[in-house]
């Protein structure tokens, strides 16, 4: 279906696009959100150049898209009880926060749909975010590895990053961004391996390893073995799209069938993003 109201431009292999002819500072009308929510469901990840929008801005778009998910683990800003500030600072040494491949909160009941990122100050080299497209990754399978994922559970958890004795826990270097370590990041919940998308009714892989910890039925060796193979083939360079910030650019991307991973390279420059995320269904 062709758009009427917005300008697309897809990259080659349909995954990620650009979508032009917007002013996201002022409400979308009902036919233009429509097409936006379509191109986002179909290209899995897509960005909006120009939008130098103020706080209020990035929430009210937000909401357009859908009601707001639950943050865990990290402190919001101040009078924004759902923005995210993903603040560097030029001294800082800590490791870039996101620097490993997940879909955000797959260890809630109902992860969030979206994720949104606002760029307020991009430093003048590195920070780049990688996309991989689980959809095109699944599709890819030998039908017979399809045959062995489809009754599959992955089990998924924050122990990893945000529990008491997690990545974060153990860090010694300082860090802008107030993360909260909890108990609560050990508990675990079982989704899909295979993900089916509510809107396009593709499937996907849903596993990442940042957050997934096992496979129900499996031993911790025949589940490593086997998330670390699918791992490997997800993240094939046929499957990314590397994005490169600008000022004042608007992405968003579908958890419900893309990896992400954030880049460094950027000590000694400021960096700074406002992030918001979408509540989304259950997996099926």
């Amino acid at each position: 279906m062709a758009y009427r109201h917005i300008e697309v431009r897809a990259n080659e292999t349909g995954f990620g696009a650009e979508i032009k002819g917007l002013d996201l500072s002022a409400p979308l009308a009902a036919q233009t959100l429509e097409e936006v929510k379509r191109a986002w469901a179909e290209h899995g990840v897509v960005w909006f150049p120009d939008q130098p929008l103020e706080l209020e801005a990035l929430e009210r778009f937000t909401e357009e898209i859908g009601p707001f998910g639950h943050d865990p683990f990290i402190k919001p800003m101040a009078d924004h009880p759902h923005v995210l500030e993903l603040r560097r600072e030029p001294d800082e040494k800590a490791t870039n926060f996101g620097a490993g491949w997940h879909s955000d909160w797959s260890f809630q009941e109902t992860p969030p749909a979206a994720t949104l990122l606002h760029s307020k100050v991009v430093p003048p080299k590195g920070g780049d975010t990688l996309y991989a497209d689980c959809t095109r990754a699944y599709e890819a399978l030998s039908p017979a590895m399809k045959e062995l994922l489809a009754p599959l559970n992955a089990v998924h958890s924050a122990i990893l990053p945000y529990s008491k004795k997690g990545i974060f826990a153990q860090e010694k270097e300082k860090r802008t961004m107030q993360i909260i370590t909890s108990d609560e990041a050990e508990k675990t919940q079982a989704h899909p391996l295979v993900r089916t998308h509510p809107v396009t009714g593709r499937k996907a892989l849903y596993v990442s390893p940042v957050y997934t910890v096992g496979i129900e039925g499996m031993s911790n060796e025949e589940s490593q073995w086997l998330l670390g193979g699918l791992y490997q083939h997800m993240t094939k360079p046929e499957f990314i799209y590397r994005h490169k910030w600008r000022e004042n650019m608007l992405v968003m991307w579908d958890n419900r069938s893309t990896l992400h991973f954030a880049e460094g390279g950027y000590d000694g420059y400021l960096r700074v993003m406002h992030r918001t995320t979408v509540a989304g269904e259950k997996p099926l």
